[in-house]
């Protein structure tokens, strides 16, 4: 890849150029606009509570002063790809890692790793609220506890909510998931009727493969923020293990014929 991560300075800001901060504010009100009508009333709750505007990129250390005082969560500057045992007890501290390069514009609808926009517009809104963040760190609690073998199945349980998710409200069903809310074809994917929508159930998330490359063809949905909580409260080493013995689900994608994601 080539995009480098940013260092702050020694009082924990990052410069960003002018042109940095168009590329966000044009990114920011493209999916602003269209987010409306398919996001979770809480995604925007969670804009407004952090200030996240289209003037300027935001500042790490601003969204961690605020996320502190809201529910105790934070935000930690990192380079875009992190081991997975740092990613995990990142979380179980209640702090979530966030990228701190901006995409080109070259790369304005689609870029392979994760940016400061995807992890900013995508995941800090719902860090506002404390539900969702209690289950980020309980995931990440059990994480650090199961190690290394259970790992993957735990990303497929991330990846379908997160990332991915989708949750029914009293207007229908809305995006919460970063890669959904961050990405204007997986919006629009996502909230075109054009996917599969399946009920929320541990067991089917931890044996569903996926893949990163194509807009998902598979969304899972859940009914509270409190659910994926409850879900993993108990013996969630036993659960993974008995996910493994049933083997994987049939693949929701066909490998060749899937486009990917623009």
């Amino acid at each position: 890849m080539s995009y480098m991560s940013k260092l702050p300075d020694p009082d924990g800001f990052y410069d960003y150029s002018e042109e940095e901060d168009a590329v966000w504010g044009e990114l920011f009100t493209r999916q602003m606009d269209f987010l409306r009508g398919r996001a979770a009333q809480e995604y925007f709750n969670g804009v407004g509570r952090l200030d996240l505007t289209a003037d300027r990129v935001p500042q790490i250390a601003e969204i961690d002063a605020r996320l502190r005082a809201l529910t105790g969560a934070g935000v930690e500057g990192v380079p875009a790809i992190i081991p997975p045992a740092q990613f995990f007890d990142l979380l179980s501290r209640r702090r979530f890692p966030v990228a701190t390069f901006l995409r080109r514009r070259e790369d304005m609808d689609y870029i392979e790793e994760p940016d400061l926009f995807h992890e900013v517009f995508g995941h800090c809104p719902l860090l506002t609220n404390r539900a969702y963040v209690d289950f980020i760190e309980s995931f990440g609690r059990k994480a650090v506890a199961l190690g290394k073998g259970y790992s993957w199945r735990l990303f497929r349980l991330f990846w379908f909510t997160v990332e991915f998710g989708m949750i029914r409200t009293g207007d229908g069903l809305r995006a919460y998931g970063a890669g959904i809310v961050s990405s204007p074809s997986e919006a629009k994917h996502a909230t075109s009727g054009a996917a599969e929508m399946r009920e929320f159930d541990l067991m089917q998330v931890l044996r569903l493969p996926y893949r990163i490359d194509i807009v998902q063809p598979v969304y899972f949905v859940i009914d509270s923020f409190e659910q994926p909580s409850e879900a993993i409260s108990g013996d969630l080493a036993a659960a993974i293990d008995e996910a493994k013995r049933l083997g994987d689900l049939p693949a929701p994608y066909e490998t060749a014929a899937q486009a990917r994601r623009q």
